[in-house]
């Protein structure tokens, strides 16, 4: 088949544009189904993030040490953090603000 090189070039755009809707309708139709593919092996149940595996730890591997507060720091009245006196926004009537929550 011989071509013509001095006709002018057609885009994809310009032959969707002279389609007619009848056919953009069928086309539409032919492309999408009604039926949405689901894998079951990509729950959420069997993602597993890094560093979660906690079976080899025992409730006698697992130690905290609590440290009760320290007379520098107060408990925040709104998020109850215990954070050090440098972070106190304000204390009205008693109650102690840190600065995040004022």
């Amino acid at each position: 088949m011989a071509t013509d090189y001095d006709a002018p070039r057609r885009s994809e755009a310009d032959e969707l544009a002279e389609d007619s809707l009848e056919e953009l309708k069928a086309r539409r139709n032919e492309t999408q189904s009604g039926v949405v593919d689901v894998d079951e092996d990509a729950t959420a149940e069997n993602f597993e993030l890094p560093g979660a595996d906690l079976s080899g730890l025992s409730s006698e591997d697992v130690t905290v040490k609590v440290v009760p507060k320290q007379a520098d720091e107060f408990t925040c009245s709104v998020c109850f953090l215990v954070h050090h006196r440098s972070r106190l926004a304000e204390e009205a009537g008693g109650r102690l603000i840190c600065r995040d929550c004022a």
